[in-house]
């Protein structure tokens, strides 16, 4: 049996939906092309093997092409649809230059007699276009007119961006405290953030005189301008390294991991850098609290879900490129990040929401509309109307002092809010493990964007 995990396929709202639609197609035929019988109940034994090609398109980025493998190990089955071992692979880039190396393994086999889950995980990043609008939601004033060509105030489409590549390596522990219902967590984590301009050359070969981008240095982004005005520190505007304890307390009673119907999941991680290891060594530290609940409102027909969830610096001054990292007890996600886009708020701008302390919640209705089995897959299609939220509570401490007093109103504002996007999301689940995800959100305020669509693996939580 073949299953397809990816934890994200493609994140962009320039593609037309009939070719989301056709992507979409491809890849359940080939899963099912591809399904080799191993049981007639339907329950999964022994290892199953997943490959995908990984393809997107962005007119910036260009063509995203690579592959991704998932191996999942179930033993006699008695545990499906909860697998033993978990390792998954990711390699993909584009033709313009962006990279994703994504590796990471789950087991909880480790003490079979004792629980103990550990988790491997290593990404790497790098983004020849980041999305970046400043600190603390509105009081950065969003100008969507700036990148949009056929506007008037028209400056270049890099406004809002910058180059970033990001590495991270990570191994963490989950150990049982009562019973595997209640653990503890324990990690360690060693970043490094690259930073600088976009490579506007690179992202004009090839195109047209009329359709080529300006240089930074004729058209500076908001990037070039906090940089200037030195709203980034002049220490933390190449990036840094340094590394990241981990600790906490999980309660988690899901009845299954990667698709819940009831139970909650619930987390308190406080993470801290020493500043021992690596460029950036003030040391800091974090909280962040994280609490789904799932409940059955018709059995294995429709499921409300909600999560909301919470992080703050509670001491020193993390570098502002780390602000926009979520941690979590679960490193499913390379790209857990920022508030905004497919993995928080769907719908609005990606880290469009960035401060010392943010708040979120995501409401989510979960209604299998269809299930059968299809040569011997166990399938189901789902429809989820959602709504997301988040705001900034406690901003992040910048610097304007050197901004020029005519124009500081224009770039900042005292001004902050709530944050909502609200949309509808469309689920093909095989196998309980393998869930393919199209989201489609739209913000509910101009200054967040417009509209989002997403096609990931997996529900949002």
């Amino acid at each position: 049996m073949i299953t397809f995990v990816s934890e994200k396929i493609l994140l962009t709202n320039i593609i037309p939906m009939k070719k989301i639609m056709l992507i979409i197609i491809a890849c359940l035929w080939i899963t099912i092309s591809f399904a080799q019988e191993e049981k007639s109940d339907n329950v999964k034994t022994g290892w199953t093997f997943g490959a995908l090609p990984a393809i997107a398109y962005d007119t910036d980025l260009g063509f995203k092409y690579g592959a991704l493998v998932n191996l999942f190990y179930y033993g006699d089955g008695s545990t499906y649809p909860k697998y033993l071992h978990s390792i998954y692979y990711e390699l993909s880039t584009t033709t313009k230059g962006s990279t994703l190396s994504k590796f990471y393994y789950d087991s909880d086999q480790l003490l079979k007699n004792y629980y103990l889950r550990l988790t491997a995980s290593f990404n790497y990043i790098r983004d020849r276009a980041f999305d970046f609008y400043g600190f603390n939601g509105y009081n950065s004033v969003y100008i969507p007119e700036y990148a949009i060509t056929d506007s008037d105030e028209y400056l270049t489409r890099m406004f809002y961006r910058l180059e970033r590549a990001r590495t991270n390596v990570s191994i963490d522990f989950q150990g049982a405290i009562t019973d595997k219902n209640f653990r503890w967590i324990g990690g360690f984590g060693y970043f490094n953030y690259a930073l600088g301009s976009v490579d506007i050359d690179r992202l004009n070969k090839g195109k047209e005189e009329d359709e080529m981008l300006p240089s930074v240095n004729e058209v500076p982004g908001l990037w070039e301008k906090y940089c200037d005005w030195n709203v980034i520190p002049e220490a933390e505007q190449n990036g840094g390294s340094f590394d990241l304890f981990k600790a906490g307390l999980v309660y988690d009673t899901r009845d299954n991991e990667a698709n819940p119907n009831r139970g909650l999941w619930t987390e308190a991680i406080i993470s801290a850098s020493t500043g021992l290891l690596g460029s950036f060594d003030k040391g800091f530290s974090k909280i962040t609290l994280t609490h789904r609940q799932y409940f059955t409102l018709w059995k294995n027909r429709l499921t409300f879900a909600y999560r909301v969830g919470y992080q703050q610096t509670l001491s020193g001054t993390s570098p502002h490129y780390f602000e926009p990292y979520m941690a979590s007890s679960w490193p499913g996600s390379a790209y857990s990040e920022g508030l905004g886009g497919g993995r928080s708020l769907r719908g609005i701008l990606r880290n469009r929401v960035v401060g010392n302390g943010t708040g979120y919640a995501n409401i989510e209705l979960r209604y299998k509309v269809f299930k059968t089995v299809l040569l011997n897959q166990n399938l189901y299609i789902a429809l989820s109307p959602f709504m997301d939220m988040g705001q900034v509570f406690v901003p992040y401490d910048i610097n304007t002092d050197n901004v020029p007093a005519a124009i500081k109103d224009d770039w900042f504002t005292t001004e902050e809010g709530l944050h909502t996007a609200a949309g509808l999301g469309i689920y093909v689940a095989l196998n309980e493990n393998f869930i393919l995800a199209v989201n489609h959100g739209r913000a509910l305020d101009k200054r967040d964007g417009t509209a989002g669509t997403y096609i990931n693996i997996g529900f949002l939580f």
